[in-house]
């Protein structure tokens, strides 16, 4: 596939990276011994870039992140696997004494999950100040900046994310919002504003079913929508899980259906999805050939054990979409 972008493009993420374990037993919310599998590297952001990367590389795009982790064997596990996969590290603070963040997920018979997070007391929000961040993605000569709400829990991640957007939108940088809404993130009322400030001005807004629900409830996909296409949205994007998606344009609706595979793990398949909609959009594909690989990267991401374990390049993503 040739993209028909006339400059490299560069995809930028910003937010937490963890390590993650995974409990072997199911139905026990993390409140009962049991033996756990990890560390898997993990954070929503750093599944979103690693995907990114991969994709871009495709066709000469690149993948930039700004985030922390410690100095430590945790931070190390998660360092090499982005830097393997061709994320530019340029922007990823290495923070002594303090250890990487992570998270614990139990998952339930229900399909529902547990999580136990460590951000706040870890390195995940140790960020490099403001201005360098701003300042290393416009000298990346990035294209578009991700953000996923689950960094936005967080209130010194939150207020460095804004002002974020705020500064690269302005200088004509496209802005993606996974809302990424988590119950166990949210810690105060600043959290829903920042959200809604940044789908404000994103032109990828890109929620789950769950999400729509929060923010747009008792609304239905075609109202809310052509509101944010009527705002700075040129892409709008609904996930649906086993459902599928839906997505929108100016061109019209597109709506499939979601591959028939066993699901071994969900976490991380959204970021997944989204990290190769939003590199395809941005290197000049069409939404509904966007919108296919993007599906067909989420059935490829849920079939393997840990977040990052399902990412997948854009030739694997192909030979699925078919």
């Amino acid at each position: 596939m040739a993209a028909t972008s006339k400059r490299p493009m560069v995809i930028g993420s910003i937010g937490e990276l963890l390590v993650e374990f995974v409990c072997a037993q199911k139905d026990g919310r993390n409140l009962v011994a049991a033996p756990y599998v990890g560390p898997f590297p993990s954070g929503a952001p750093g599944i979103f870039i690693d995907q990114a990367a991969r994709v871009a590389a495709s066709f000469g795009g690149r993948a930039v992140f700004a985030g922390a982790v410690g100095d430590d064997a945790f931070g190390r596990v998660v360092l090499d696997r982005l830097v393997s996969d061709g994320v530019d590290p340029a922007l990823i603070r290495v923070v002594p004494g303090v250890p990487t963040g992570s998270a614990f997920v139990s998952y339930n018979s229900d399909g529902s999950r547990d999580f136990v997070f460590n951000i706040a007391h870890s390195a995940a929000a140790h960020l490099l100040a403001l201005e360098k961040i701003t300042a290393g993605f416009l000298v990346a000569g990035i294209s578009v900046l991700h953000i996923s709400g689950s960094m936005l829990g967080d209130p010194a991640m939150r207020a460095v994310g804004l002002a974020l957007c705020e500064r690269l939108s302005a200088q004509g940088v496209a802005i993606s919002i996974d809302p990424n809404i988590r119950a166990e993130l949210i810690s105060d009322a600043g959290y829903l504003s920042a959200l809604m400030r940044i789908i404000a001005m994103a032109e990828y807004v890109l929620p789950s079913d769950a999400d729509a629900a929060v923010l747009y409830p008792g609304q239905d996909f075609t109202d809310w929508s052509e509101r944010l296409l009527a705002g700075a949205a040129k892409v709008v994007v609904l996930k649906r899980g086993d459902q599928g998606c839906i997505g929108r344009d100016a061109d019209g609706q597109v709506a499939l259906r979601a591959h028939p595979v066993t699901v071994v793990d969900p976490t991380g398949a959204g970021d997944c999805f989204c990290a190769t909609l939003v590199t395809l959009l941005a290197a000049g594909q069409a939404l509904p050939q966007a919108l296919a690989c993007a599906n067909a990267a989420g059935a490829l991401a849920v079939q393997k054990l840990g977040p990052m374990e399902g990412n997948s390049s854009l030739a694997e993503i192909n030979a699925v979409k078919g």
